[in-house]
């Protein structure tokens, strides 16, 4: 497997009570099964700054929940994070501090680092986004292929994760576009943006400027 996708190239996660979940998995696709017993543990045990919403859900300091949200545990909010008018979130959910999870915008079984935002209609399952990443109005993580078989990466090499749902893989500081679908397994390297309206399939480097499905350009490049 290549090195550009491991977890360690593609996030550098630097908030304490989620680095541990990054650790867990030498690739991002193998911490999604490991999320529910890490947010169930951490919430059995309790943490410092966090409060309980409900059965099964903390949040952190100056956490925001407009009352029509639903919020299903196990979920951990970070602190400053928004949860705006609604947002579904399906549990199997942590984020870190200062997300926004915006308008019809439903989570399930992810991990949201730090300053994520999925602020208008998107739809993130079975996904890890790292710090700063934004996903645009109507982009989503579709997690499950229509054959119903587990997910397969398609880089250089096919790597077959054994995951029958496995949605998007987006690493640090990258920007998807609006209404882009992210088939599953998709997997965007850090700091690369996506035009709107692109069916993005496979793996995308780094730095990058993906203006169609398979039209990618460094982003030096740009004109």
């Amino acid at each position: 497997m290549a090195d550009t996708l491991k977890t360690a190239a593609l996030f550098n996660c630097k908030t304490e009570y989620l680095a541990p979940l990054f650790a867990m998995g030498e690739y991002p696709w193998e911490i999604l099964p490991k999320i529910k017993d890490y947010v169930e543990d951490l919430i059995q045990k309790g943490m410092p700054g966090f409060t309980k919403l409900k059965d099964n859900v903390l949040v952190g300091e100056n956490v925001t929940v407009h009352p029509t949200a639903v919020i299903e545990g196990p979920t951990i909010l970070g602190p400053g994070t928004q949860v705006r008018p609604g947002a579904y979130i399906r549990g199997t959910v942590i984020t870190g501090p200062d997300c926004v999870i915006g308008n019809a915008t439903e989570l399930k079984n992810c991990v949201l680092s730090k300053g994520v935002e999925v602020p208008h209609y998107n739809y993130v399952g079975d996904s890890v986004l790292g710090e700063g990443a934004h996903m645009g109005a109507g982009a989503v993580c579709s997690n499950l292929k229509a054959d119903k078989k587990p997910v397969v990466i398609h880089g250089e090499v096919p790597i077959k994760t054994g995951l029958r749902k496995l949605g998007g893989i987006i690493g640090d500081g990258g920007d998807v576009g609006c209404n882009c679908v992210l088939n599953p397994g998709t997997v965007i390297g850090k700091n690369t943006a996506v035009y709107p309206l692109v069916s993005l399939r496979g793996v995308y480097p780094d730095n990058s400027i993906v203006k169609a499905t398979h039209k990618v350009v460094a982003k030096e490049e740009r004109i």
